[in-house]
């Protein structure tokens, strides 16, 4: 997957057919499978061509050489101490559709990073062999849910086979039957991601299917996947030989891995206490979200009927058992998840300060004899690959002006400070050329889309045929949950499109984003804000596009002027999509919720209502869009079409969107992140656990 955050790797294959390559969704194996034979030949009789391709290999294989990592040359000491990466989702590429939302992409950033830096990792996940949903909008605006069955030989993903030559499989035990699953194993850098699949011929039809889409909304779905996810993680890591030394889970849907290990030191011969405190000193604990529905926890019946074999294996009683995850609510006891991995981890932490603020707030009666703000949950600020998500010519731009090996240098303030000497109009023709890229890529979606046919003539103007390339354009992309509030902007009807319709000074907003399948608010939000879109009042400058993906958020992160963010704080535990925006030269535009609370200077963007929460939601979202359309009438738009240069060039605004990426920049990068996982999280954990423990040491490293 090197090739994914390499963009010179994707043009050199593009460069053969740029068409194809748009056409196979830059799938290479699909691409390589379908591309002309004549094609290649001509490829490999030109010398420009053979020099490119020369140029790619010698980096790629240098890259996975690990010359000059950072992490051996740092700690060389630590090289076989590797670090365990448990997550539901993972967004590596549009190619491989294995994630849903923000979850998933960060997971997949975290270990391009690790690649990166040459830090041992290894990673555990789902095949989920019919992804993550294609969406349609129908004419009245309610989103259609397609599943399309993935084909493993269109994607970069090779099965594990043991030494028989079949594929490598272990098992876990359901209720009245123990479910086989196989590996696939995907090349992220030098990271290997292991995805565990339910899909084989000796399992029951209905057990095939547990690993088939993500996020079921049945319990019963979700609590086999959680245990596959789990204790099939851990099983998978053993029958491969790996013993690593910090074991960190991403979300609490994989928390079963805590039960599975300490079931690993009983059998060894420990007691349960000692082997819990054993597990507990090496697990790493991220806690993603405040809102109920990313916090999975099970009704005890489930629990009973999925795990009553489980607590006989550890020396426990029901109620002992039910004990480590029991989250005592009004209606009723619940195992959760969370509170799971919350007490059975050395390490726990939030995604940013206010969420960690939050976190402590909400978990609190965890610990009740310590005081609120000393509970021990800890904060981490999220981060983005830079790699993957700068635009190929601001790269270009970047290597111009900030000096050799910037890259390597990203987490340095000194080094970003250097983008206030890129001129105003080299910026500014990059900004209004990746602008344009935005508005032709989303032309020809409606032409596309217009040429399937099945489409009512109105849905080709809300998916973005009237575009203009050279308004100003605001992009609001991500998941349709009631606490994004994607229909803030929509409080006042009559306000908006008297921003938006000024001949003059036109504005337009680019919609995209997906709900669940099975959550009826978010998709009653979709359809509300696709009611507005198509009406002929906005005059096609509102706009929604189906089926967001990993392309299309690089093509909106990268092309739009402002990004807009409208959660009701404090529910957004941190955000990154806001952060890819602003390394690109984007400035954003966000309630001070998650990361642009810390982000937000006064001069590198605009913030939403203000650094307080109110209680009242009615009247916090009365507060929020006042403030947002006094913000955007009377500061943002102006600020964009007027102070023009006799040229053409809005000089405070480039000034404000190079203070965007210099302060921004060092501040919230991966790498800047995953160091700080290192250095906070990981390495206190390795150092005090210098020797393996009783139980590993017979265990083989892999190498």
């Amino acid at each position: 997957m090197w090739w994914t955050w390499n963009p010179e790797a994707q043009r050199l294959i593009a460069k053969i057919d740029m068409l194809l390559w748009e056409e196979t969704n830059h799938n290479p194996i699909q691409f390589l499978r379908q591309v002309k034979t004549s094609q290649v030949e001509a490829a490999l009789r030109d010398p420009y061509t053979l020099e490119f391709y020369d140029r790619i290999m010698r980096e790629y294989d240098a890259y996975m050489r690990g010359e000059s990592c950072w992490y051996p040359e740092v700690y060389p000491h630590l090289r076989n101490r590797p670090v365990a990466y448990f997550s539901m989702e993972f967004g590596l590429h549009e190619t491989l559709p294995i994630y849903a939302g923000g979850l998933g992409i960060l997971s997949g950033d975290h270990l391009k990073e690790a690649s990166d830096l040459g830090m041992p990792m290894v990673a555990v996940g789902f095949f989920y062999t019919e992804g993550y949903f294609s969406q349609r909008v129908t004419e009245d605006g309610w989103q259609e849910a397609t599943y399309t069955h993935q084909q493993f030989v269109d994607l970069p993903v090779l099965p594990v086979m043991a030494e028989n030559g079949l594929p490598e499989t272990i098992t876990v035990s359901l209720p009245g039957r123990e479910v086989s699953v196989r590996m696939w194993e995907v090349h992220v850098g030098r990271v290997p991601l292991y995805l565990l699949d339910a899909n084989v011929e000796e399992n029951l039809p209905s057990d095939r299917t547990l690993t088939a889409r993500l996020y079921s909304g049945d319990l019963e779905m979700r609590i086999s996947q959680e245990l596959l996810l789990g204790i099939g993680g851990v099983r998978a890591l053993r029958t491969l030989g790996y013993n690593p030394s910090v074991w960190h889970m991403n979300e609490g849907h994989s928390a079963f891995l805590i039960l599975e290990r300490i079931r690993e030191y009983i059998e060894a011969g420990h007691s349960f206490d000692e082997s819990a405190q054993i597990v507990r000193s090496s697990n790493i604990f991220t806690t993603h979200t405040p809102v109920p529905a990313g916090n999975d926890e099970f009704p005890l019946w489930i629990v009973d009927k999925y795990l009553s074999q489980y607590w006989p294996l550890l020396g426990l009683e029901r109620e002992a058992f039910i004990d480590l995850g029991r989250h005592s609510l009004p209606w009723g006891d619940v195992f959760s998840m969370p509170v799971l991995a919350l007490k059975t981890s050395e390490e726990r932490n939030a995604v940013s300060e206010l969420h960690g603020r939050v976190a402590r707030q909400m978990w609190h009666f965890l610990w009740p004899d310590t005081p609120e703000e000393e509970a021990p949950i800890t904060h981490i600020t999220n981060g983005v690959h830079l790699g993957t998500w700068l635009a190929r010519r601001l790269r270009a731009l970047f290597n111009a002006y900030l000096g050799e090996n910037w890259m390597e240098r990203q987490d340095d303030p000194e080094m970003w400070a250097r983008v206030l000497q890129i001129p105003d109009e080299q910026l500014w023709a990059l900004r209004r050329h990746l602008k344009r890229k935005l508005v032709y890529y989303m032309r020809e979606r409606a032409r596309r889309r217009w040429k399937q046919g099945g489409v009512h003539p109105v849905q080709i103007i809300a998916s973005g045929a009237l575009l203009d390339p050279y308004a100003l354009t605001i992009g609001f992309a991500r998941r349709f949950a009631p606490y994004k509030r994607a229909n803030l902007i929509l409080s006042d009807v009559e306000r908006l499109l008297s921003i938006v319709n000024r001949s003059d000074m036109p504005v337009q907003i680019i919609f995209a984003g997906k709900s669940h399948p099975d959550h009826e608010g978010g998709k009653l939000l979709i359809q509300q804000v696709y009611r507005m879109i198509k009406s002929s009042d906005s005059a096609g400058r509102l706009v929604f596009v189906e089926d967001y993906d990993m392309n299309l958020a690089r093509y909106l992160v990268q092309g739009v002027d402002v990004w807009l963010n409208t959660p009701r704080r404090p529910n957004e535990a941190s955000g990154t999509s806001g952060m890819k925006a602003a390394l690109n030269g984007v400035l954003n535009f966000s309630v001070l919720d998650g990361w642009w609370r810390e982000g937000y200077n006064g001069a590198n963007g605009w913030a939403i209502g203000g650094d307080a929460d109110i209680s009242d939601p009615d009247q916090q979202d009365a507060h929020d869009a006042a403030s947002l359309y006094d913000i955007l009438e009377k500061e943002i738009v102006p600020l964009y079409y007027g102070q023009r240069s006799p040229d053409g060039m809005p000089g405070a605004w480039l000034a404000r969107a190079k203070e965007s990426i210099r302060s921004l920049g060092p501040q919230f990068t991966m790498r800047r992140m995953v160091k700080e996982y290192l250095d906070r999280l990981y390495l206190p954990v390795m150092q005090s656990n210098g020797q393996a423990h009783p139980a590993e040491i017979s265990m083989p490293k892999r190498g």
